[in-house]
C-alpha cells in the first residue's frame, strides 16, 4: 500500500472518530450473550466525552421480567405518535351531540323553509315547462337542419371559394339524411312508448311523466334565476394550507423566517396534516431554529393579515407539551365575537353541584369550558366594561343553582350587576359606603376566625375513614350536624376593599389567610377587579389564587398581576385582545393549560329567572337563610338605634347573659324590631359584630333551675362598640384605644362549667 492511500485511509478512520467524539447521543446495545431481545438506549452525554469513554457511563437497566426497559420506551414513543382511528370529536360526547344537534337543525331548517315556499317552486317550476318546451323543439330543428354548419357554408360564399362550398354543401346533404332518418326512428319509438305506457302501470306513467317535466323545466332553466332558493347562505372561506401559513410567515418580518423563505422554505415544517378542529382549521407549525412562538403572538395581527382572516379568527397558541417552537394554529371560519354561542347549559333547567365542574363558557372551537370551584379560589381581572362582571355572575349563579352552597355577595360599583342574587344569598351589599365596606371586612373576620376554626375542629374529630384527606367532602357536605356545607363570598370590585385607607391592610391579611386556608374547609373565595395594581390588588391575593381569568387589559404588568408571574412571556397574553373581544380572556389553572374563553351571556332578565329557580329550589329544601329569608344581619339601617346599643342599653349593670334573657329584655325595649326573634338569629345577627354567644352563667329571678347557657359578655359586647367607634372616626381623629385594651370583666373563663 503506497503512503498516500494510507494517509487517505488514516484521515477517514480520523475524521469517523470526530464525528462519533462529537456526538451528544451515544447508543448502547445489550450483549447477545444476555438472550434478551436487542434494546438501544440513548442517552444524552457531555460533548468533550469520547465515544468511548461515554459508553462506560450508560447503563442498561433490566426490569424484574427480564425484558430491556429501552425497547418498552422506544415501542410506548412510537404509539404515541399515532392518530387517532376516530376523531377526536366523535370519541368527545359533548361535542358529538352538538354536531349531531346542528345536523338535524340544519336539516330542519332547510326542510321547513322549502316547505313553506313550495307554492312558489311550484309556480317557477309551471313557468318553465312552456320554455323548455320551445327550446328543446328548437334544438331538434337546428339540429336537424344542420346549422352549425352555416357559419362554414356563408363563409366560403364571402372568400369566394366554390370547392369548399360543394364540399361543404355535400356534407350538409349527408348529414340532414341522416339525421332525418333517426328523427323518423325516434318519432316513431315514442309514438309506440305512448301506446305501451296506456298498458303499462300506474307507477311507470307517472315516472315517464316526472322524467318528461323534469327535462322540460332543466331546459327551461334561467343562470340567473334558480328554481329553489338557499335555504342557508354558506360562508366562502378558503381552505387553510401550508402555502398560506408561509406566506403569512413571511409577511412578519422575523429574520430566521426569511433566512429560512430564502433557502426554499426549508426549517418551516408541518409535523402533523392541517386538519379541520371544530369550525376551523388546527395547524402544527415547527418554526425556524431561534424563533419562539412567543415572537408569532406578538404580531398577531400580522399573522392575520398575511392570512386574510379577521384578527379575531386568528389563535396562535404555544404547545405546552413541546418545545418553544411548535407553534399551534387554530384559525377559524369567522370571528370569535361574532360566532353565535350554544346557550348556558342550565338556562332552562336543572341544578349544579360545586364539587364538580360549573359552565362557565365556551373555547374558539365552541367547545364548552367548565371550572370546578370546590378547594380554589377565583380571581377575574380586567379594563372596565370588558365582561368581567358577566364572568363573575355566571360562576354565582351556577352555584346558586347548588341549594346546599352558602352565598355571600358584595357588590361594590353599587349599580345592581348583582343585584339578582339577592333572591339567594345569605348576605348581600351593594356599594361603596364605608358600611358596605365594614359588612365585607366583618365577613372575613367571622369566616377566618370563627368559621374556619370550628370547620378544622369538626374534620379532625371526624373518623379517618369518614374524611381520608382532612377535606370537606360531598358526603360530609350533605349532613346538616356537621355544618360543613360549602361557603362562597364573592367580592365584585374588591379594589374598593383593598384600598381603603380604614379597612385595606386588614382586609388583605385576612383574605390572604383565607385563600389559603379556606377552601380546604369549604371556604371559596371569588374577587374580581377593574384595577389589577400593587395597591388594589395585594401581592398575596393574587399569588395565591388557584383559579384566573383576564380579559383585556393594558400592559405586562396588570397581565401577570392577574394570570401569575411569567405568563406573558410565555405566550399568555390578555393584551392581544382588542375592544371587540368583550367577554373572551384566558383561563389559567382550571385545567393543565391555559385556555382562550368566551363567558356565556346572561342578562338581567335571565338572572332574575335563573334566581327565581335557585330560590325555589332552597326553599323547597328548607336552606334559604339570612339576608334572603329576611333574617336579620345586625347590619340593617333603622331609625336612630342599632343593635349594638339596644344590647348596651338591655344588659343593663349584669355583666353576662343568656341570649333568651337578652331577648326578653330587647322585645321588651323595641317590640316592633326585637319581637319574636330566636337565639339563633341574634347569634347570626351578632357574627358580623364579631360578639360571639358562648356558655355563661346566669342565676334566674324567676325561681327557674341556674346554669350555663349560651350567652352574651359585656366585655365582648364593648369590644364591638369600641370597634364600631373606631370605624365612624373620620381620618386623622385622636383614636380610640383598640378593642383589645378593654378590660375583660367577665367573672367566668370563657365556656366554664358551673353547678348550682
Amino acid at each position: 500500500m503506497s503512503w498516500s492511500s494510507r494517509a487517505r485511509r488514516r484521515a477517514r478512520e480520523q475524521s469517523r472518530e470526530r464525528r462519533r467524539g462529537e456526538q451528544s447521543a451515544v447508543e448502547l446495545w445489550a450483549p447477545r450473550d444476555a438472550e434478551l431481545a436487542i434494546a438501544r438506549t440513548a442517552v444524552e452525554v457531555p460533548e468533550d466525552i469520547t465515544a468511548g469513554e461515554a459508553g462506560e457511563l450508560v447503563r442498561v437497566d433490566l426490569p424484574e421480567d427480564g425484558r430491556p426497559a429501552g425497547l418498552r420506551a422506544v415501542l410506548a414513543a412510537k404509539s404515541a405518535e399515532r392518530r387517532p382511528i376516530v376523531p377526536s370529536w366523535a370519541r368527545d360526547t359533548a361535542e358529538l351531540r352538538y354536531a349531531l344537534r346542528w345536523l338535524a337543525g340544519h336539516v330542519g331548517h332547510t326542510v321547513a323553509y322549502h316547505a313553506m315556499r313550495a307554492p312558489v317552486y311550484a309556480g317557477r317550476f309551471a313557468r318553465r315547462l312552456p320554455v323548455g318546451a320551445w327550446r328543446l323543439l328548437g334544438d331538434v330543428s337546428r339540429w336537424a337542419g344542420d346549422v352549425e354548419g352555416s357559419p362554414l357554408r356563408a363563409g366560403a360564399v364571402h372568400s369566394n371559394d366554390p370547392d369548399m362550398y360543394i364540399k361543404l354543401s355535400r356534407q350538409r346533404l349527408e348529414r340532414t339524411h341522416w339525421r332525418a332518418v333517426l328523427l323518423a326512428t325516434a318519432v316513431l319509438l315514442a309514438l309506440l312508448s305512448a301506446a305501451g305506457l296506456a298498458l303499462a302501470p300506474g307507477w311507470a306513467r307517472w315516472l315517464t311523466v316526472l322524467a318528461l317535466t323534469g327535462l322540460l323545466s332543466w331546459r327551461g332553466a334561467s343562470a340567473d334565476r334558480p328554481l329553489l332558493d338557499r335555504a342557508v347562505v354558506p360562508h366562502k372561506v378558503a381552505k387553510l394550507t401550508s402555502e398560506h401559513i408561509i406566506r403569512a410567515l413571511g409577511a412578519l418580518g422575523l429574520a430566521e423566517i426569511n433566512k429560512a423563505l430564502a433557502k426554499g422554505g426549508d426549517g418551516i415544517t408541518f409535523p402533523a396534516p392541517i386538519t379541520k378542529d371544530g369550525p376551523g382549521w388546527r395547524a402544527d407549525v415547527d418554526l425556524p431554529h431561534g424563533v419562539t412562538v412567543n415572537d408569532i403572538m406578538d404580531r398577531r395581527d400580522r399573522l392575520a393579515s398575511g392570512l386574510r382572516r379577521p384578527l379575531g379568527c386568528v389563535w396562535p397558541e404555544p404547545a405546552h407539551d413541546a418545545h418553544a417552537g411548535r407553534l399551534v394554529l387554530w384559525v377559524g371560519y369567522e370571528d370569535m365575537n361574532k360566532t353565535r354561542q350554544a346557550p348556558w347549559p342550565l338556562l332552562k333547567g336543572g341544578t349544579a353541584d360545586i364539587f364538580k365542574p360549573v359552565p362557565f363558557g365556551t373555547d374558539q372551537r365552541g367547545r364548552p369550558v367548565a371550572v370546578q370551584l370546590i378547594f380554589d379560589s377565583v380571581l377575574i381581572g380586567a379594563m372596565p366594561r370588558q365582561g368581567k362582571t358577566f364572568a363573575i355572575r355566571d360562576l354565582l349563579l351556577a352555584v346558586a343553582l347548588d341549594a346546599a352552597v352558602q352565598l355571600r355577595v358584595f357588590e361594590l360599583k353599587g349599580t345592581g350587576d348583582l343585584a339578582a342574587l339577592e333572591k339567594v344569598a345569605h348576605e348581600y351589599g351593594t356599594g361603596q359606603h364605608d358600611d358596605t365596606i365594614a359588612a365585607v371586612v366583618d365577613t372575613l373576620r367571622q369566616l377566618l376566625h370563627e368559621e374556619f376554626p370550628r370547620r378544622s375542629k369538626t374534620i379532625s374529630d371526624l373518623p379517618r375513614d369518614l374524611a381520608p384527606e382532612n377535606k370537606v367532602t360531598p358526603d360530609l357536605a350533605a349532613k346538616p350536624r356537621l355544618g360543613l356545607a360549602p361557603i362562597v363570598l364573592a367580592i365584585d370590585e374588591c379594589q374598593e376593599v383593598f384600598s381603603h385607607p380604614t379597612y385595606g391592610s386588614e382586609a388583605a391579611e385576612l383574605a390572604i389567610r383565607l385563600i389559603k386556608l379556606g377552601p380546604a374547609v369549604g371556604i371559596i373565595l371569588i374577587l374580581s377587579t377593574q384595577r389589577p395594581d400593587k395597591d388594589s390588588l395585594p401581592t398575596g391575593v393574587s399569588s395565591n389564587v388557584g383559579i384566573r381569568y383576564c380579559l383585556r387589559v393594558m400592559g405586562q404588568l396588570e397581565n401577570e398581576m392577574i394570570l401569575g408571574t411569567s405568563r406573558y412571556r410565555n405566550g399568555v397574553r390578555a393584551t392581544t385582545f382588542t375592544t371587540r373581544d368583550k367577554g373572551i380572556g384566558y383561563l389559567v389553572g382550571a385545567s393543565d393549560d391555559p385556555q382562550i374563553v368566551r363567558t356565556y351571556y346572561l342578562d338581567g332578565p335571565a338572572a332574575d329567572k335563573i334566581c327565581d329557580r335557585a330560590r325555589a329550589l332552597r326553599a323547597a329544601r328548607g336552606l334559604l337563610t339570612g339576608y334572603a329569608a329576611g333574617q336579620p344581619t345586625g347590619r340593617e339601617a333603622g331609625p336612630g338605634y342599632s343593635l349594638l346599643d339596644d344590647l348596651d342599653a338591655a344588659l343593663g349593670a349584669d355583666t353576662q347573659l343568656w341570649s333568651v334573657t337578652v331577648l326578653d329584655r330587647l322585645a321588651d325595649l323595641r317590640p316592633d324590631v326585637y319581637s319574636g326573634w330566636t337565639p339563633a338569629q341574634l347569634a347570626a345577627a351578632l357574627k358580623p359584630h364579631g360578639v360571639p354567644t358562648k356558655q355563661v352563667w346566669q342565676q334566674p329571678t324567676d325561681g327557674s333551675r341556674n346554669g350555663n347557657r349560651r350567652g352574651i359578655t359585656r366585655a365582648d359586647l364593648r369590644r364591638a362598640l369600641t370597634a364600631a367607634k373606631r370605624r365612624e372616626l373620620p381620618a386623622g381623629a385622636d383614636r380610640l384605644p383598640p378593642p383589645d385594651d378593654v378590660v375583660d370583666d367577665d367573672p367566668t373563663e370563657e365556656g366554664g362549667e358551673r353547678t348550682a
